[in-house]
């Protein structure tokens, strides 16, 4: 017994003649009655009473009849699903993110397009930091990682920038440099030096830290490093407090807007700070493949915006 017996059966059960059957399945009569009298000999029962009018069902056939429904109406269910995934409209993809690349507003509104036009993709959602994130992209646990500047690339992975913008320095509201420094006015390298630095630790993202880092060096600028946190956020909430200064994605202002004062700071590229989306280089499926489609458009979408309305005063604060 296979699922084309039963679609035979259902047909002639439902509409309770052989012929009309027949014409219901694009067949002919002969062929669909031989069908049955073979489920019947395979199953050893009687499934219809054959009378002048058509056929009605015996209790078997009624028995078949409720078990045969709910099985061609999984069978169904489970093509269209198949059909979905094929499309890469339904499934699940799972996407890590930094606390940084989360704080610009391309991150959420990659998850929330994916929501609004894919309603049956299931988001599995993870924050980390980046060295974890490119752990788990290479243990195959996630599908992709929004982040800022990874050093590790190992060989399977794809890095690709979507975007990118400028870092700001972070400083207490009463801080001499943001007393010195208006709002508009870059902010030179020289002018930190011998400040109190607090920077993302290294296995957190090692490649902002490092660039940041040569790049005072090579300003003859000497800086102390007095506290190495885990998550960019939690620069900020040390600079809120007063503990020091820091550096971060502009992306990244308005947090604690009442004591933290945000300032422009020379256009290097070492400074510059990206969202690179991080996946595997073989393809996971449709559904991946629709998911990294969006991702590069929502982010050409929101370059072409940002240089048409480029001005001066988007990084004043």
């Amino acid at each position: 017994m296979d699922i084309r017996h039963l679609r035979y059966f259902l047909a002639v059960a439902e509409t309770g003649h052989i012929t009309r059957a027949a014409r219901q399945l694009g067949m002919r009569q002969p062929p669909l009655s031989q069908q049955l009298q073979a489920l019947e000999a395979e199953l050893g029962l009687a499934l219809f009473t054959r009378h002048p009018k058509g056929v009605t069902l015996t209790d078997a056939g009624l028995e078949l009849q409720r078990g045969a429904s709910a099985i061609v109406a999984d069978m169904e269910g489970l093509t269209r699903q198949m059909a979905q995934l094929a499309a890469g409209r339904q499934g699940h993809v799972s996407v890590g993110f930094t606390t940084s690349a989360a704080a610009h507003r391309f991150t959420p509104s990659v998850l929330r397009a994916c929501r609004n036009e894919y309603p049956d993709i299931q988001l599995q959602l993870t924050e980390s930091n980046a060295a974890d994130l490119i752990e788990a992209l290479c243990a195959y646990q996630m599908h992709f990682a929004f982040l800022r500047l990874p050093v590790a690339h190992p060989e399977a992975l794809a890095f690709e920038t979507l975007l990118i913008e400028p870092s700001v320095l972070a400083l207490p509201q009463d801080h001499p440099i943001a007393r010195r420094y208006k709002p508009l006015q870059v902010v030179p390298l020289q002018a930190l030096h011998n400040a109190d630095l607090i920077l993302v630790r290294r296995p957190g993202a090692p490649g902002f830290y490092a660039n940041l880092l040569k790049c005072l060096q090579e300003a003859g600028v000497s800086v102390r490093v007095v506290a190495e946190v885990e998550r960019m956020m939690s620069n900020l909430n040390l600079v809120a407090s007063g503990a020091g200064v820091s550096i971060v994605p502009a992306s990244m202002k308005g947090a604690h807007g009442s004591s933290v004062a945000y300032r422009m700071l020379p256009a290097l590229p070492e400074l510059r700070a990206p969202i690179t989306l991080v996946y595997r280089k073989e393809s996971c499926g449709p559904v991946t493949d629709r998911f990294l489609a969006l991702a590069r458009r929502l982010a050409s979408r929101h370059e072409s915006g940002r240089h048409a309305n480029a001005s001066p005063k988007a990084l004043a604060s």
